[in-house]
């Protein structure tokens, strides 16, 4: 199932709430773009990578940090933006104390994170069925992780160890119900239909 332009999805472990600006139905695949919302605190859930996407983050308004590579860097003005290239460990999290808007533009394989972040991950954190931060619980990470490895990899433990360790957990993990790609998560209905709102020209120029 799609996602459609002003769906609305929620990560209430992250206080993280997505409006969809140009889904990656709209675009053959090549990209999604979302307007992210993030409540003081909230923050996505844990350092990761992208194994063949590259993503450009584009502040709107409020104040927004980010690990990148190790190294820290704060959007603070409408408009200043960073780009992540594959591959490259990451983070972000609102970093102060009132809400904050930014743009998320992920280029390659975006049906997939897609399916992935707002479907799987969100909709196991709308259950309660991940840990405060919105990491998926260990068995639920084993057959999440073999299923979306080409989207999201998260840092720890490293890539080599998980690969054997989830490899392991996983029949067990299918066997007491667990489902890296859950249907009911894939046909969930967005929490509400959206209006987009106006972006300016400072920050609509990296996502035209």
């Amino acid at each position: 199932m799609t996602v459609s332009v002003g769906e609305v999805y929620e990560n209430p472990r992250c206080r993280e709430r997505v409006v969809i600006r140009t889904p990656s139905s709209h675009t053959g695949g090549a990209r999604t773009v979302m307007d992210v919302y993030s409540e003081p605190g909230g923050a996505v859930s844990g350092e990761h990578l992208h194994p063949v996407s590259e993503e450009r983050f584009t502040l709107v308004r409020g104040k927004v940090a980010f690990l990148i590579g190790g190294r820290q860097v704060t959007l603070e003005e409408p408009g200043q933006s960073v780009l992540i290239q594959p591959g490259i460990k990451h983070r972000w999290w609102n970093c102060s104390g009132e809400p904050a808007f930014h743009i998320c533009e992920v280029r390659k394989n975006s049906d997939r994170f897609e399916q992935l972040v707002l479907r799987q991950l969100f909709g196991l954190a709308q259950d309660g069925k991940t840990t405060p931060e919105g990491m998926p619980r260990l068995l639920q990470q084993a057959v999440t992780t073999l299923e979306f490895g080409d989207v999201v990899r998260f840092t720890s433990p490293p890539w080599a160890l998980q690969r054997v360790l989830f490899t392991a957990l996983a029949p067990i993990a299918r066997l007491l119900g667990h489902q890296g790609c859950d249907p009911r998560y894939m046909d969930r209905k967005p929490s509400e239909i959206a209006e987009l709102e106006e972006l300016p020209e400072e920050v609509m120029r990296w996502h035209r």
